[in-house]
């Protein structure tokens, strides 16, 4: 049986083939240490030197703001544990109902160990109240910390608005970026954030390396301690391998974007309206909202998610919500936007790639239809129960 079409790229993405021969020599010849002073040391230095050179050319900032991490999720904990222990005498952090639980289980430590965090909830489109932060954040603020594009809708936040409110109050800002450097356009001037971080897997460098962009002057303690690299906010010899292609894939996916975004955008609307066409009842979550240009969040009618999937094996996308044991726990971020769990657990997201063709869209728009059939025949949800779950308790990947 061949490979399944592909339509999970908020997932991960294919690391590249321009990227794989870039990171080659540095796990073969070029295998120095970066701290190191001999040629070999050198010459890794300046790969990684480089990277962090492409890397903050991508985000519009400057090379010593930004640090290597092992990915997303340890660059999430540094801004928001790192912020937190560098300003002990605020005790108030700012988050959203719908973040990924690389944020939301940062935020959860912070409030087991005596800190406020306020989430602050979203519209039936997914975005969040700017009233309600701006009654939130106060002088005891410390950080402010948001989902800038969402992983399962991709809902995109008024990131600028929040930034400007947070501020006001000299409260420091975070944004978790991973799902949208590649796919719309991210820079930190037009942002304002004081942080922000990336994952390399999610825009064709490999899984294991991300980056955190900490703006001059913001207050940030390590949560690890070793030897100075990263300017002691990161110790621990560089990756350099993965630092190399991050540094590559950035600098590739940014200077494709405008290309590359019309036209998934352009294979995601003809997805949309192929399967609404075939599909009577079909709903896109978020649809009024600015979202991601590659990101389908759609919610089949009278069955689950996890039953069209398993019904047509010629697609490799997922639901953004768990299964156990014959019960579907519906999307967090749906039940958060007033989805009624029945019709959230009917969810599928479909992300789009660089990779993605036209008859790939064609040929799963004709695999979804008929999977949704054959399931609607075999009798309502496919036979699994629906469970509603707290929307505190955050969404599954």
């Amino acid at each position: 049986m061949s490979d399944p079409i592909y339509l999970d790229h908020n997932a991960t993405t294919p690391v590249r083939a321009e990227v794989v021969e870039a990171m080659l020599p540095f796990l073969t010849q070029h295998f120095g240490n970066p701290s190191s002073s001999h040629i070999f040391g050198q010459r890794a230095r300046h790969a990684v030197d480089q990277a962090r050179e492409q890397i903050a050319a991508a985000l519009g900032c400057k090379p010593h703001e930004i640090l290597f991490t092992s990915g997303g999720t340890e660059a999430n904990n540094l801004a928001i544990r790192g912020v937190t222990a560098a300003l002990p005498y605020r005790k108030h952090v700012v988050t959203t109902a719908v973040e990924h639980p690389a944020t939301a289980e940062p935020c959860n430590y912070l409030a087991r160990n005596g800190y406020r965090v306020d989430r602050l909830g979203v519209d039936a489109d997914g975005q969040v109240d700017l009233d309600e932060l701006d009654r939130l954040v106060d002088t005891q603020t410390a950080l402010v910390t948001i989902l800038h594009a969402h992983n399962e809708t991709g809902v995109i936040q008024p990131t600028l608005d929040i930034a400007k409110l947070a501020h006001r109050h000299s409260a420091v800002v975070h944004a978790d970026v991973a799902q949208a450097i590649g796919k719309i356009a991210v820079n930190v001037e037009d942002l304002r954030v004081d942080l922000l971080s990336i994952a390399g897997h999610k825009l064709g460098a490999p899984k294991g390396v991300g980056a955190l962009y900490v703006r001059t002057g913001t207050p940030l303690s390590p949560l690890l301690l070793g030897a100075n690299h990263e300017r002691g906010l990161r110790p621990g010899t560089e990756n350099v391998a993965s630092i190399v292609a991050l540094g590559l894939a950035c600098q590739l996916a940014v200077g494709e974007l405008e290309r590359n975004s019309g036209r998934i955008a352009g294979l995601r609307d003809n997805l949309w309206q192929s399967l609404q066409a075939g599909i009577p009842g079909m709903v896109c979550n978020g649809e009024a909202s600015p979202r991601l240009p590659n990101t389908l969040s759609v919610r089949f009618p009278r069955v689950t998610g996890h039953a069209v999937l398993a019904a047509a094996p010629e697609i490799a996308a997922s639901t953004g919500s768990a299964c156990h044991d014959g019960s579907v726990t519906a999307p967090a971020v749906l039940l958060a936007m007033g989805v009624d769990a029945s019709e959230a657990a009917g969810t599928v997201r479909l992300s789009l790639g660089r990779t993605t063709s036209l008859d790939d869209v064609q040929q799963a728009v004709g695999a979804l239809v008929r999977s949704w059939r054959r399931v609607i025949e075999a009798g309502s949800h496919g036979g699994v129960d629906v469970e509603v779950t707290h929307v505190d308790l955050l969404a599954q990947r």
